[in-house]
């Protein structure tokens, strides 16, 4: 589509595309900026670290039900007012982790984070899924996947930074920052779904299109599928700092670098599909990868406790994998309903955070070896992905862009 077609006078196609960027970023700029800062805020708050890390759990968790909630008020309300109310609520929320005391206060003020980030990034898909079609659709989500993806690259390293000379309520405030950023370019961003075209139902009607489009199959298996398969990312998030810092006695800075490091196969994880696998037979393509992954967690099983090297060696290829196929899983999810998509998109995003959570949470209990344990979660989280995958192929369920090919 051209710039005419996107209907964006003030912000163009490209201030378009980098407004999509941006919101992507929000996520990552959430989370990977202060965990280098994990085992020195349980020194502060004078808390262990599971009471530390609910800070990413209840992010996640109410991130999760922000996007149930935004995804389909702004089928009925709009993009761009849901969009601005994200955006400012997110600010708010970040200059009060900034300003909070003790840490019941920084986890209230993360959950309120959390619902606002839950408007930012839902209701940016479904502008793409209504600004672009078919293949550019997919060139769009790669791009965004992409460049949002230098987010995990840099904010460990910004954080790493900041510990040399302030406490981590400076990255807050930096996060903030962000979130002016995306409220200034959200009043110019200019409405994609037209007044005819929303939800005219009442407020409790708009909500239950959430079970209207779960009750797609073609939609329900793989967004259940692909989220299994995300739930060690979301683990191995909330135990890196743990691994690198207190299992392998790694300083806070040497940390971020590898962090930064794994973090760099989600930007090159979608270049690589799109230049070399883009016209691979999708069905095959998942099967391969979610055989690969239980080979990982293998690896990490048996030789991810003995050097540094060695963990992030047996995660990178996961991390790789997983970044590459997540734009045409993205792609394939949207594709399966014609309607309701900012509760398509939603439900899209809710399934990959709740089971993240939930992966946070089982990662972070204390089941002794924790690179062991992590290496299971990876291994089991990659068998059942694979056994869905090959049910869902069998299953008479439609599938657009998989069951007619081959």
């Amino acid at each position: 589509m051209d710039e005419l077609q996107i209907n964006q006078r003030r912000l163009g196609f490209k201030g378009l595309v980098f407004f999509l960027i941006l919101n992507n970023m929000f996520i990552p700029l959430s989370i990977d900026m202060y965990l280098p800062a994990l085992p020195a805020m349980s020194n502060y708050f004078g808390t262990s670290p599971a009471v530390t890390n609910l800070t990413l759990t209840a992010f996640f968790f109410f991130y999760g039900c922000g996007l149930l909630i935004w995804g389909p008020l702004s089928d009925k309300y709009g993009r761009r007012r849901c969009l601005i109310l994200g955006a400012a609520a997110y600010l708010l929320a970040g200059i009060g982790c900034a300003l909070a005391n003790n840490i019941n206060h920084l986890i209230f003020c993360r959950i309120l984070q959390g619902l606002a980030a839950g408007a930012i990034v839902t209701v940016s898909l479904a502008i793409v899924k209504e600004s672009f079609d078919g293949r550019l659709r997919e060139t769009i989500l790669v791009i965004i996947s992409t460049l949002s993806a230098t987010a995990p690259v840099i904010a460990p390293l910004i954080g790493a930074v900041i510990l040399w000379f302030a406490d981590f309520k400076l990255v807050f405030w930096i996060l903030s920052g962000f979130g002016m950023a995306s409220l200034l370019l959200a009043l110019l961003f200019q409405e994609t779904l037209a007044s005819e075209k929303r939800y005219s139902g009442s407020l409790f009607k708009t909500m239950s299109q959430i079970f209207l489009v779960l009750k797609n199959r073609s939609f329900l298996w793989p967004a259940l599928i692909f989220s299994l398969n995300n739930l060690p990312i979301m683990g191995y998030i909330a135990i890196a700092s743990y691994v690198y810092e207190v299992h392998f006695g790694l300083s806070e800075q040497m940390f971020s670098v590898y962090f930064a490091a794994n973090s760099c196969a989600f930007v090159l994880g979608p270049i690589l599909y799109y230049r070399f696998f883009r016209a691979t037979n999708k069905a095959d393509l998942i099967r391969g990868c979610f055989l690969l992954n239980i080979l990982f967690g293998i690896a990490i099983i048996f030789f991810g406790s003995s050097t540094p090297w060695a963990f992030w060696l047996s995660f990178i290829p996961y991390a790789l994998i997983n970044a590459g196929i997540r734009p045409m899983a993205t792609n394939l999810m949207l594709e399966q309903q014609q309607d309701s998509t900012g509760t398509t998109a939603s439900l899209i995003y809710f399934s990959n955070t709740v089971l993240g959570s939930l992966g946070t949470l089982i990662a972070s209990i204390a089941w002794g070896n924790i690179i062991l344990s992590f290496g299971v979660i990876l291994t089991i989280f990659s068998l059942l992905p694979l056994g869905g995958w090959l049910l869902f192929l069998r299953s008479p369920v439609p599938c657009i862009g998989i069951k007619e090919e081959g």
